[in-house]
Formats: C-alpha cells, sequence, structure tokens
C-alpha cells in the first residue's frame, strides 16, 4: 500500500510535527550534553583581519562531530554564526535571521557578503534542534574589518 493512500501515515507525519514544534516552542528544552574540552574555533578569518568580499569563513571543531541539523547523534551538532549580535537565549532553539546563520546541513564553511566596516563573528554549536549544548560550545569573539 502507498503511504499516500494511509490515513494512519499522515497522522504519524502530523503527530511527529507536532512533537518537532512543541520542542522547538519550549523555552526549557533539556539540552543536550556537550563533552569536555569541546574547542570550537575560527580557521579564517584571524581576529583582527582585514578582508574583502566574499568573506571565506571557515569553521573548526575538536572533541565532537559534525552532524546536520535533525540528526540526533551522542557527541555531535551543527554550527550556528553569529554576525553582529549577542549570543541568543542559550536554553533555547537559536534564531533564524541575518544575524544567526544557520549551517544545519552539516557545513563547516560558508562565503559572506559583509558591508564595508567593523564586523564582530561568533561560533555557536547547536543539538539536533538547534538548541545550544550544555554547556554551550561557542568560540570565542572575533573582530574583522571588511575593505
Amino acid at each position: 500500500m502507498k503511504s499516500g493512500n494511509n490515513p494512519f501515515a499522515g497522522r504519524c507525519a502530523l503527530l511527529a510535527l507536532a512533537a518537532l514544534l512543541v520542542a522547538l516552542a519550549s523555552p526549557a528544552a533539556a539540552r543536550t550534553p556537550a563533552p569536555e574540552g569541546v574547542e570550537l574555533y575560527f580557521i579564517a578569518p584571524a581576529d583582527g583581519a582585514t578582508v574583502r568580499n566574499p568573506v571565506v569563513v571557515r569553521f573548526g571543531l575538536r572533541g565532537m562531530g559534525v552532524a546536520p541539523a535533525g540528526v540526533e547523534m551522542a557527541k555531535t551538532g551543527h554550527h550556528h554564526l553569529i554576525v553582529d549580535a549577542p549570543l541568543p537565549p542559550l536554553d533555547q532553539p537559536v534564531p533564524a535571521d541575518a544575524q544567526h546563520l544557520h549551517f544545519g546541513g552539516g557545513q563547516t564553511e560558508v562565503k559572506l557578503d559583509l558591508p564595508p566596516g567593523r564586523h564582530e563573528l561568533q561560533l555557536l554549536l547547536g543539538d539536533h534542534l538547534h538548541v545550544p549544548h550544555d554547556p554551550p560550545v561557542m568560540s570565542p569573539r572575533i573582530v574583522i574589518t571588511v575593505e
């Protein structure tokens, strides 16, 4: 029987979607533990660098692996790049907007076009539901200047 003809399959999909929405909407969702000694950092650009567009940003991670959003696997997460904004609440999913860039496909680099001037960048690892780990896995904040 095709799943399109099975009303139970549709109900299961709706229940799974509802469970995901509840998890994402929960302000105090249980956070995924992070192992000790994890390091999230920028491979490029370097702190204090003067760069030109497109700005190539490469993410580094030691002590954990990278997995796409939606894939629940121990000791993994996916990257979020925060551009010119403070850290979001660490007990909630990272927002998705122009200042909170999601790399839920497991990407480890990006080319950005940033306006000329000074910019602050920070990386924040999120679990399968985009919620930062406990304790949070984040890079130091770096400052770059775009010519």
